[in-house]
């Protein structure tokens, strides 16, 4: 595949995960990211399974991974006076292992940043298929042309946007969405705590942000680079709420980092156009439904190994990638978390504190998430085997 040239769009998980293979394999890659850098801190996010160790080990960062991990944090359900209902076991909200996104993206990058043209503070404006090609514009770099181009640009692909078309075509709104908000580790004093009313959910001191909220709401029509705006919707829609979260909100403004978004699904019908493919999130992205960066470092391993097998033939390497990874990746289809973390009345919320007070239904649900972390049978692509 020497003199392959790949432009891969994000430069959080996906991304450099593939150009770590792309580059082992012999590919000229170039990733641009509109951020201005490696975004640092971010929720956590885990791996769970022997096929998630095996790909994690055979990139040659699993030691690495096991020495930043965060280890999984039991959370404690409580209700309005504090007293808890239930306990959620770190092993059920962090895998078998847990680190923050930006601590693995930071590593991702230290691997491949030496092997590798990294552009950040830029992005793809329009990309012109050819016979030979792609010929690709930036918003700020000159034109360039490469032999592929991969979007791992998350569940809001400008990539997917611009090859396959707008993001309502492929993107469903499931009825939530999510806040995450650094207000200071102190707003948890020590301990991890989720509160719930109907439809709503605030939690302090877990594993995705030192306050996380979760809110059932119909599609919200908003600028998704008006954060002040952003932060107003999170603080009506807690309007009127018990227990720590009037003070919680009140924080909101504040916050040295703030993030919402939507819970949503991506649907498509092929991963990829052309020479155009996509990967993690922007293919198969379920937002909060626990195994996005599992699917995002198998994925890029098994496009850069069928890249490799087919010689860098890229449709038959995209039909492969797509065979394998559509039935592994079935799990991102299935039912979102919202209910979950903000059931829909007072009933479902103790029905779901319950689960986690049965060992048995606890087990299942465990070894559930192992079976779909593990429906794969990973091919062996190393050079000459």
């Amino acid at each position: 595949m020497k003199n392959l040239t790949v432009l891969i769009s994000g430069a959080s998980i996906a991304g450099p995960a593939l150009a770590h293979w792309l580059a082992r394999y012999g590919c000229t890659v170039t990733v641009v990211e509109r951020a201005p850098g490696v975004r640092p801190g971010g929720q956590a996010v885990d791996f769970k399974g022997a096929t998630h160790r095996t790909v994690l080990r055979r990139m040659g960062i699993l030691d690495e991974v096991l020495a930043r991990q965060t280890g999984g944090t039991d959370q404690t359900i409580i209700n309005a006076e504090g007293h808890a209902q239930a306990v959620i076991p770190g092993e059920f909200t962090g895998g078998e292992i847990e680190i923050r996104r930006g601590d693995l993206a930071q590593l991702l990058h230290e691997r491949t940043a030496p092997h590798c043209e990294y552009v950040f503070g830029d992005t793809i404006t329009s990309l012109t298929e050819t016979a030979d090609g792609v010929d690709v514009t930036f918003a700020r770099a000159a034109p360039r042309r490469f032999d592929l181009v991969v979007g791992a640009d998350g569940i809001h692909s400008n990539v997917r946007r611009l090859a396959f078309g707008p993001e309502h075509d492929y993107v469903q709104h499931l009825g939530h969405y999510y806040a995450l908000a650094e207000l200071g580790e102190e707003v948890a004093d020590g301990d991890a705590v989720m509160y719930n009313e109907p439809g709503r959910m605030a939690a302090v001191g877990g594993p995705k942000a030192s306050a996380f909220f979760v809110f059932a709401s119909p599609e919200l029509d908003y600028d998704r680079t008006d954060v002040e705006r952003q932060r107003a919707l999170v603080a009506g829609a807690y309007r009127g709420a018990g227990w720590r979260v009037a003070e919680l909100i009140a924080k909101v403004p504040e916050a040295r980092e703030f993030y919402l978004d939507a819970l949503a699904r991506v649907t498509i019908d092929h991963y990829s156009r052309g020479r155009v493919v996509l990967l993690g999130d922007a293919a198969y992205g379920n937002t909060l439904g626990g195994f996005g960066t599992g699917l995002a470092i198998v994925g890029a391993y098994v496009l850069a190994g069928e890249l490799l097998a087919a010689d860098g033939d890229h449709r038959t390497a995209f039909a492969r990638y797509e065979e394998q990874l559509r039935g592994y990746a079935k799990i991102s289809q299935r039912a979102s978390a919202g209910p979950f973390l903000a059931p829909p009345s007072r009933l479902r919320i103790k029905l779901r504190d319950w689960t986690f007070k049965s060992r048995f239904l606890l087990r299942l649900m465990l070894k559930a998430t192992d079976n779909f972390a593990t429906d794969i049978k990973l091919k062996d692509y190393a050079p000459g085997s």
